[in-house]
């Protein structure tokens, strides 16, 4: 009976979610062929591509992630790599490591990150941006505490003052998008990196915990993903149940990288390849 009810109210609370947001997304629903698997030591990877597509064919993508969890210690790590990251592409030469999506989709990205780094994964989502947007007004509807640096307004679409504050959907969107300073791309990295370590540590309650079926409903309209969602749910149940701090790098970590300018692909981060290819091998391995 207790089963029953359990199921009953996931199901319920995942519809009610689907149906706030099901008709309020531009993201395509195609059917991507992904030729991923497990890496060598067990964990579930999965290739997390940020969009704002208009219903592009062949968008790049700005943000790149691959999200780790492992089932033994429900352990989970977050991967950043720069989308300038100059790698070889499969069968395209030398290129930024972005327009691998635009060539071939997901899959060819997985491939080029296997080619450069060594690291399989096994699945994919492409979230529109509008999703996380909808995400953070459901789950926190007093938003997001983050402590803002500096004004932000360049190419975001709002205006963020400087201060300790709280952030709805629409502010702390730009506020991770935002790479108008000194920073530029990196500070949008650091910035992504800290909001996903505060939305977990905000989820690490009981009512966070029932939120989760709600949140996946109202996602599901903007992630094009091969991962079931009810495999999805019980990954950040376990997660959030067990109270796991999120670990995160950047690709490329400091000092193996130099800033420099190519024929065809324009500025760029040259990588030491070997160099990234050992601090990502480590920190997912470990």
């Amino acid at each position: 009976m207790i089963t029953f009810i359990t199921g009953w109210y996931i199901y319920n609370e995942y519809v009610t979610g689907f149906e706030e947001t099901a008709a309020d997304t531009n993201l395509k629903k195609t059917e991507y062929k992904f030729n991923g698997q497990k890496d060598a030591n067990g964990n579930t990877n999965i290739l997390v591509l940020g969009s704002d597509s208009r219903g592009e064919e062949h968008a790049r993508t700005d943000t790149i992630m691959i999200a780790q969890y492992n089932e033994d210690s429900q352990k989970p790590k977050l991967v950043s790599i720069m989308r300038d990251s100059f790698v070889d592409i499969p069968g395209h030469g030398r290129n930024k490591i972005n327009l691998a999506f635009a060539l071939g989709g997901p899959d060819l990205l997985r491939e080029t990150i296997k080619h450069n780094f060594d690291i399989d994964i096994q699945h994919y989502a492409i979230i529109d941006f509008n999703g996380f947007q909808n995400v953070i007004d459901t789950a926190f509807p007093d938003g997001v505490e983050v402590n803002v640096e500096h004004e932000m307004s360049y190419k975001i679409g709002v205006t963020i003052e400087q201060g300790n504050q709280k952030l709805d959907g629409k502010h702390l969107l730009g506020y991770v998008r935002y790479r108008g300073d000194a920073e530029s791309d990196f500070g949008r990295v650091r910035r992504q990196q800290e909001v996903m370590n505060i939305i977990l540590k905000d989820m690490l309650t009981l009512d966070g915990i029932t939120k989760l079926p709600k949140l996946a409903g109202v996602i599901t309209p903007y992630i094009n993903t091969n991962l079931d969602t009810s495999t999805g749910i019980f990954m950040a149940k376990d997660i959030v149940t067990n109270k796991s701090k999120l670990e995160t790098m950047r690709i490329p970590v400091d000092g193996t990288f130099e800033n420099a300018r190519y024929e065809g692909a324009g500025s760029v981060l040259d990588l030491d390849i070997e160099e990234n290819k050992k601090a990502i091998t480590e920190f997912m391995g470990a």
